[in-house]
């Protein structure tokens, strides 16, 4: 788990396995460190939990140092934000292909602390990606920054995921899902209560929305116990992502920074469940293990 270039390696193999290896045609020339090597680098940054850009390019190889500047490194990153997130989807694809029961849930990712929100600068290079302050109820605080959204499947494969402001309701993110699934079960906590997208998640997409009543409720019974324990699926993923692969910290400064971030660390992690399946036949959410 400790040695990058043996988890680089590893990781590079996974991904040419799965995609070509130029992914953009914007280079005139072309690049010394490829595309796919380039995101393999940035994968295993992320499953190594190495944060910081200069201390990455302390350890890496010098074959791999003297193919690209560390400033080049970070602006062809962001440019590849929407191929690391192809990829992610294929990989994806492999594992929930033929799904029929998913889990839907969000979580708070702050880009700053609550104290600082008014003179921050941080994601506000455009009109479009502005943050602001949200509320989140199961941890019972104010935030600032952006809910990020996720689907995953019940074996804990993310199937879709987005960025909306953190004052953004939970069920607005319905309205998406309804166009990237169908013919399938979603599960949901009591944000997602509503009998108007529950019908029109039926009709438009025969997908049926599963969320637990409220007690006072006139029709109240208590949720299949089955559906409420899978619902702790996604609850553990987001616990992985905060743990090992520490996506509440934040260095971006632009919105493209911190949203290939969040899109790399998430791949990583998908990556890591497509290893431990094909490779070595174990458990896909036994994420602290050598890949290797």
């Amino acid at each position: 788990m400790n040695n990058l270039n043996a988890n680089y390696e590893r990781i590079l193999e996974v991904l040419r396995k799965i995609s070509n290896e130029n992914l953009l045609a914007y280079q005139r020339r072309p690049p010394k460190l490829k595309d796919l090597e380039l995101i393999s680098l940035a994968l295993t940054a992320e499953f190594m939990g190495i944060d910081s850009e200069n201390h990455l390019f302390r350890q890496i190889p010098q074959a791999i140092k003297c193919k690209i500047e560390r400033s080049v490194y970070n602006r062809r990153k962001r440019r590849l934000g929407s191929k690391i997130n192809d990829l992610r989807m294929k990989i994806a694809r492999s594992f929930n292909e033929f799904e029929k029961f998913f889990i839907i849930d969000s979580m708070p990712v702050e880009v700053c602390k609550l104290s600082r929100s008014n003179t921050s600068k941080i994601c506000k290079d455009a009109d479009y990606c502005y943050p602001n302050r949200g509320f989140c109820a199961s941890q019972q605080m104010h935030f600032y920054g952006y809910k990020l959204h996720a689907v995953c499947s019940i074996n804990g494969v993310f199937q879709s995921v987005d960025l909306s402001p953190a004052s953004v309701h939970d069920i607005h993110y319905l309205k998406d899902i309804r166009e990237q699934l169908s013919d399938c079960t979603l599960l949901g906590d009591k944000g997602y209560l509503s009998s108007e997208i529950q019908i029109d998640l039926f009709k438009y997409a025969n997908i049926e929305l599963e969320t637990p009543k409220r007690v006072n409720q006139k029709d109240y019974k208590p949720q299949f116990y089955l559906f409420k324990k899978q619902r702790k699926r996604i609850e553990t993923l987001f616990s992985q992502l905060c743990d090992q692969f520490m996506i509440r910290r934040n260095y971006a400064k632009t919105f493209e920074g911190f949203k290939t971030r969040l899109l790399a660390k998430i791949t990583a992690l998908t990556v890591v469940q497509f290893i431990n399946k094909e490779y070595f036949n174990r458990n896909i959410n036994n994420l602290k293990v050598s890949i290797v």
